[in-house]
């Protein structure tokens, strides 16, 4: 049978309406009851929005259910929030909704999908579990667009959310901003998805990530990503650009041609490479070299900005000129050993690499001011 008829009560918050309610197991876990849109961005797609299933934490919850069944103290008493694009009617005389999970279903999961799935792997151990009842709100009449905003909103106000699942879905809300009715968002939210650089800066990752010439071709290990094989996080690669390349000081923001900023910043890395990678230098792609390289992309662009040249010969070779005049400590950052694993640039914190890039910046000006001074 597909028909539900239960008690519920109807919740009115602003816009969005909600029917709290209580399922038992054996229907949340009945076939095509729910769906979880999980955030794939394979082949380009960037469909979904949920974070990956965690196993380890499903089986957590389900042995925690399993041990209170003798005893009946199991209790899970947050509720799961599902979501519909279709309306479900509600019964004012006596307080309760009806509707056929064929027709409405299959319900998206906002949020809860780690209990339920821990509930389904309690219940197929012990047939009691089926009557477990779960609270559950229910929200009708809300597109993908909004159930991405509730999750969002749900993982950044009371729990942790991966950043880099959190990143794609403020790209993505950018990218609707002007054609798709949004919900209310927080107001910390709303100003990081009009602002637009969270959502360019994926962009340039998936750029960097996604060219075969690039440096960074396919070492960005992605939202969402099963694989291990890359060397750094999309959250500690977008990060880094957001704060140091697409800032108002850096003068890639002034370009006004967003296909030729990604492509400056592809011959940067690309001189960056031709500098420092003699195939061994894994540090280079990491937490050190992106931090380092992101925010020396300040001073070494302004200089590029004199010349009106973005080429890579051009970098290349300022980029060489300034590295065989660093000084001091470091002076072996331009060196491609200085980039191997086990190297230096793996055991330098933040502060250090800040003192690095002071050093740098200082050799940049010292090859610029090489010509004499008039005053």
């Amino acid at each position: 049978m597909t028909q539900i008829h239960i008690p519920a009560a109807r919740v009115k918050q602003g816009d969005l309406l909600l029917y709290t309610t209580a399922l038992k197991v054996k229907d949340l876990a009945s076939e095509n009851f729910y769906n979880v849109e999980t955030l794939d961005t394979s082949g380009g797609n960037d469909a979904g929005y949920q974070r990956v299933l965690n196993l380890a934490r499903a089986r957590k919850l389900a042995d925690y259910i399993l041990k209170g069944q003798d005893k009946r103290d199991a209790f899970l008493p947050t509720s799961v929030f599902l979501a519909t694009d279709k309306s479900i009617d509600f019964n004012e005389v006596d307080h309760t909704i009806s509707f056929d999970t064929a027709v409405v279903g299959p319900f998206s999961v906002v949020d809860g999908q780690h209990r339920l799935e821990g509930l389904k792997m309690a219940a197929q151990k012990d047939a009691r579990v089926l009557d477990f009842e779960v609270p559950v709100n229910i929200g009708i009449n809300l597109p993908t667009i909004a159930q991405m905003c509730h999750f969002l909103i749900v993982n950044t106000t009371q729990k942790s959310v991966d950043k880099s699942v959190e990143q794609r879905i403020i790209a993505r809300l950018t990218d609707a901003l002007d054609v798709e009715d949004l919900p209310s968002l927080p107001s910390w939210i709303l100003r990081t998805v009009e602002r637009g650089e969270v959502e360019r800066a994926i962009k340039y990752a998936d750029y960097l990530n996604d060219t075969e010439e690039s440096p960074w071709f396919r070492k960005v290990r992605m939202a969402n990503s099963e694989s291990s094989d890359g060397t750094v996080n999309q959250r500690s690669f977008v990060k880094a650009i957001v704060k140091y390349v697409l800032t108002a000081n850096n003068p890639i923001s002034i370009i006004k041609d967003f296909d030729k900023e990604k492509r400056i910043f592809l011959n940067y890395w690309k001189a960056i490479k031709s500098n420092l990678d003699d195939g061994d230098s894994e540090t280079l792609y990491k937490y050190g070299g992106v931090e380092l390289f992101c925010k020396f992309s300040i001073p070494f662009f302004m200089k590029l900005q004199d010349r009106g040249s973005y080429t890579v010969g051009t970098m290349e070779k300022l980029l060489k000129d300034c590295l065989e005049n660093v000084e001091g400590d470091y002076a072996g950052v331009g060196h491609p050993d200085w980039w191997k694993t086990g190297g230096q640039a793996g055991r330098l914190n933040a502060g250090a690499l800040n003192i690095v890039c002071q050093e740098m910046t200082k050799a940049l000006h010292k090859v610029s001011a090489k010509t004499a001074i008039e005053v």
